[in-house]
């Protein structure tokens, strides 16, 4: 965090004991409106982008929170105790509770969400949740999770930011991920859904009934969509936006961001969220599934000038697929694939794909990430590092929806890009890119290149359950070692995300998993 004036304090003095962005001998204010610039504008609330998460969070929540220690705290559940050997988890929930449609919330809307939409179509907390085979219901507010064994990255993922719990009778018969109720969601959170205008904003105002009786602060958020990036910039320069996470405006602006004295480029709220960017191949694609040609494409990228050049230094080459940030779990020790662009051709030659009479190799499409124009960026890096070695990389720019449709839904790609966030745990993150179960067709953010090894299958499914750490530890090494040997996908950068917040921000939390929480905490000083 600089140091400059902020509403009269010092920033320097901002983070207190309870992770907030405030200065400290100011009393919130209520009212206003609170605007959230979310770029790219998300298609629904659930499951499908960074951006829907941050819009469900503010109606929808978990059974959980989590402190700044990332420990787990009330939310809808007041309270709850696990079995010794961990298979029996029992959630005492709140009694003062409602929908926001004024039905009662129950020990059924639990059921219903874990077993048939966090199990099923929650691409990130369903490998969690994959060994809870029911959930009884006793009473209204009784649910007991019955797990057929542990699953200890189950405490990462009992959030409103992972598995949101939805209301059963607005839900139960119909196709959660195409549900209409995704478009206008019903929650039990500090705001009520109002208005989405495509292409301009989704409001939420003020809970009058919210459980927690002193919350929100302000009287509605305002989520703006704004697609050109100097747009972006000057809204929030002149104040017309308060709040832009998910680092909204180009890496290249942020220097100039921070010395303005009425702004805070803050990077602290995303330690949950390391977004590991990679490039992915379709393996059903006859020339991806020969592992020369996947290495000669490694070999061909130099991930510390696209770290540089792209994002100016707010990320840093990746050596395989779990972060560095994840140090009890990490290695370095497995196979690299370093710059070197002649290696890359003999590779290429090797294969069988010699240079035309135009110097091509391979004609290949790319979808590149619809997360703005910095991953257009990317992709351009991308196609000229391939072209030096004969591969045309025809790049294919799409909003979210088609992206995620042509991606994960009718699998007809040659290559894209993207990041996964790798969440509190890998399990969450990680190993779904390379879990044969999670070869989900229509599932956004699965394993997208359709990659399948029974050896990281049984190692990945044995880390599961494993509840020593030294154990886990070393199930995780073995598979870093075969995912960067079999190479199904090039693990590229370890990103930084970072919010541009205004001035007049007060309550933003900066805890580990700041950026997923509710804003009912934030208010706006004059």
């Amino acid at each position: 965090m600089n140091r400059r004036t902020f509403a009269g304090a010092s920033l320097a003095a901002l983070l207190a004991g309870t992770g907030t962005l405030h200065a400290a001998d100011e009393t919130p204010r209520k009212g206003g409106t609170l605007v959230v610039n979310l770029e790219p504008e998300p298609s629904s609330f659930l499951f499908n982008s960074n951006t829907a998460g941050i819009l469900a969070a503010q109606v929808v929540e978990g059974l959980v929170e989590y402190d700044e220690n990332f420990k787990p705290i009330p939310a809808l559940a007041e309270s709850w105790e696990q079995s010794p050997d961990g298979k029996t988890i029992t959630f005492h929930l709140r009694r003062d509770v409602t929908w926001h449609d004024g039905k009662p919330f129950t020990s059924a809307d639990v059921n219903y969400t874990v077993l048939e939409v966090t199990k099923k179509v929650n691409p990130r907390a369903g490998t969690a949740y994959r060994a809870v085979e029911a959930v009884d219901t006793p009473d209204p507010h009784t649910a007991i999770f019955r797990l057929s064994e542990p699953s200890p990255a189950i405490w990462a993922v009992l959030s409103n930011a992972e598995a949101p719990i939805l209301p059963r009778h607005l839900y139960e018969g119909t196709p959660p991920l195409s549900n209409p109720w995704n478009t206008k969601l019903v929650g039990t959170g500090p705001f009520v859904f109002k208005e989405w205008v495509r292409g301009d904003y989704v409001l939420v105002e003020r809970n009058p009934k919210y459980w927690r009786k002193d919350r929100p602060y302000v009287d509605r958020i305002r989520f703006r969509t704004i697609p050109d990036p100097g747009a972006r910039a000057a809204a929030l320069e002149t104040g017309e936006v308060h709040y832009a996470p998910f680092s909204a405006v180009p890496p290249s602006d942020v220097e100039r961001l921070r010395r303005l004295p009425n702004l805070v480029v803050e990077t602290r709220g995303y330690g949950t969220f390391v977004p590991a960017f990679f490039f992915e191949f379709n393996l059903d694609r006859p020339q991806f599934r020969d592992k020369r040609v996947r290495a000669a494409f490694a070999h061909a990228i130099d991930r510390q000038a696209l770290a540089d050049r792209v994002w100016y230094g707010l990320a840093k080459p990746a050596t395989g697929p779990i972060p560095s940030t994840h140090a009890e779990l990490y290695t370095a020790d497995v196979t690299q694939y370093a710059f070197d662009p002649r290696k890359a051709e003999a590779l290429l030659d090797e294969a069988g794909f010699p240079r035309d009479a135009d110097g091509i190799r391979l004609r290949v499409n790319h979808y590149t990430m619809p997360y703005g124009d910095l991953f257009k960026r990317a992709g351009e890096f991308l196609r000229e590092s391939l072209k030096q070695v004969g591969v045309d990389l025809q790049l294919v720019n799409l909003d979210l929806a088609p992206f995620l449709r042509q991606v994960y839904g009718e699998r007809n790609f040659d290559t894209y890009s993207t990041y996964y966030n790798s969440s509190a745990d890998p399990q969450i993150g990680v190993l779904r890119r390379y879990w044969s179960k999670t070869i989900l067709k229509g599932v956004a953010w699965s394993n997208g290149p359709g990659y399948s090894n029974p050896e990281a299958d049984r190692i990945i499914e044995a880390s599961f359950t494993e509840i020593d750490p030294a154990k886990r530890r070393a199930l995780l090494v073995e598979l870093q070692k075969i995912a960067q040997d079999d190479l199904p996908s090039i693990n590229l950068l370890e990103l930084q995300h970072f919010s541009i917040v205004s001035a007049r921000v007060r309550g933003l939390s900066t805890v580990r998993d700041g950026h997923s929480k509710a804003l009912r905490d934030v208010w706006l000083a004059r």
